[in-house]
């Protein structure tokens, strides 16, 4: 449904934060004639035939498909799929959607425009879009579960248990994160990490490795960094005819974002890192193989039920690091078999007890904050948690 064809509709947005604001204030500017109501409550309070359309917040859970319910998601691309490169994965899509939007302004004489996911809905500028703006769209599991329209470039870095609170299983979240690519058209472009499974589409196709010698120079360190940099390189130089040499020395001064294997100071012999973007095991394992001088991780937030096997058999046998464990999470790994009679594992209750014992066992080296775990039992955010760590750092 193009937005002209929203003239006169009777229109509910479910859902009223940041997005559902968003699409008030985008429905009330486009679509002065669309008759508009809020609802915040669940499903069953809803009267769909009182509505011709219905924009779903991505927060909102709902299993079951109605043609009545769409999104901002849904609404851009069907209006501009053909100008936007998306984004996906597990772990990654932030930091790749900065790098390329960075190198694409500063390379090509075209308005560059990012969104979606990195924290700015898409339809706060839609009506930026000329017929020459490339669009680099950071795109979740929640913004792609409902879409029936994919983007002309789609980028699927990598999958990794997380959020199955909502999806259940790992095959639904994969489901929703296909959407990227599963209704490509011939002539589209599907980058994809070698760990996705296949995706029925009918775009080309190139599966990327993640171990690939990939030889970049950049400000954030780690394999997977590197990695990100090469699909980024490749979508620069190959699709949009970027010099080869200028992409490298636009990508070695680009910084990453907070929070991700960000620096933080030194004290004495011990430098701080936080990485509090980690939720899920596979992160922290990462950074601690991304920092040479790593000594101590920081691990633990809020329990959502994930399989933390991976980080505990990891954590059996490398006793060069220390592992301090904190919240309900952390204390499920600390109550592994076998875990806790490890000398250089610790369970601290918070993470002010945390970062205390992390240096009172640290002689030098590094201590990181990588928790592989969710924050919201304690935290707003994962923003939140890191700049917590960083002011008790600060006053140690």
């Amino acid at each position: 449904m193009t937005v002209k064809e929203l003239d006169g509709k009777k229109i509910l947005i479910w859902g009223y934060g940041r997005e559902g604001k968003s699409t008030e204030q985008f429905l009330k500017k486009n679509v002065p004639s669309a008759d508009i109501d809020i609802y915040e409550g669940d499903l069953k309070g809803i009267d769909r035939d009182a509505y011709d359309l219905i924009f779903k917040s991505p927060g909102i859970r709902m299993d079951e498909a109605d043609p009545r319910f769409t999104s901002q998601t849904e609404v851009f691309l069907q209006a501009y799929r053909d100008q936007t490169i998306g984004i996906t994965g597990t772990k990654g899509k932030s930091t790749t959607s900065t790098f390329l939007y960075t190198v694409l302004k500063e390379c090509l004489d075209r308005p560059v425009i990012l969104l979606g996911n990195i924290g700015i809905p898409c339809l706060d500028h839609y009506d930026e879009v000329t017929p020459d703006t490339i669009i680099v769209f950071e795109m979740s599991a929640h913004q792609l579960k409902d879409v029936n329209v994919s983007p002309h470039i789609a980028v699927f870095l990598n999958l990794y248990e997380e959020h199955l609170d909502y999806y259940d299983t790992m095959d639904r979240y994969f489901t929703a994160k296909s959407h990227i690519a599963s209704y490509q058209q011939k002539g589209d472009i599907l980058y994809i990490g070698e760990n996705v499974p296949n995706i029925d589409t009918q775009a080309d196709t190139c599966v990327m490795s993640y171990d690939g010698e990939y030889d970049y120079d950049l400000l954030i360190p780690g394999t997977h960094n590197r990695y990100n940099a090469e699909i980024v390189f490749r979508i620069a130089t190959m699709q949009y005819g970027c010099d080869p040499n200028r992409v490298r020395e636009i990508l070695s001064r680009t910084r990453g974002l907070p929070h991700r294997l960000e620096y933080v100071c030194k004290k004495g012999d011990i430098s701080f890192y936080d990485d509090s973007i980690s939720t899920i095991p596979e992160a922290a394992i990462t950074a601690l193989e991304s920092i040479p001088e790593a000594r101590t991780v920081l691990i633990g937030g809020m329990d959502r039920g994930i399989d933390y096997s991976k980080l505990t058999e990891y954590m059996r046998v490398h006793d060069e690091y220390n592992f301090v464990c904190m919240y309900a999470s952390g204390l499920r790994i600390y109550d592994s078999e076998g875990i806790a009679a490890l000398p250089y594992v610790y369970y601290e209750e918070d993470m002010e007890a945390a970062l205390k014992r992390a240096i009172d066992v640290t002689e030098k080296g590094a201590v990181v904050l990588s928790p592989a775990a969710a924050s919201y039992d304690h935290f707003k955010n994962f923003e939140e948690r890191g700049d917590c760590f960083r002011k008790m750092i600060m006053v140690l």
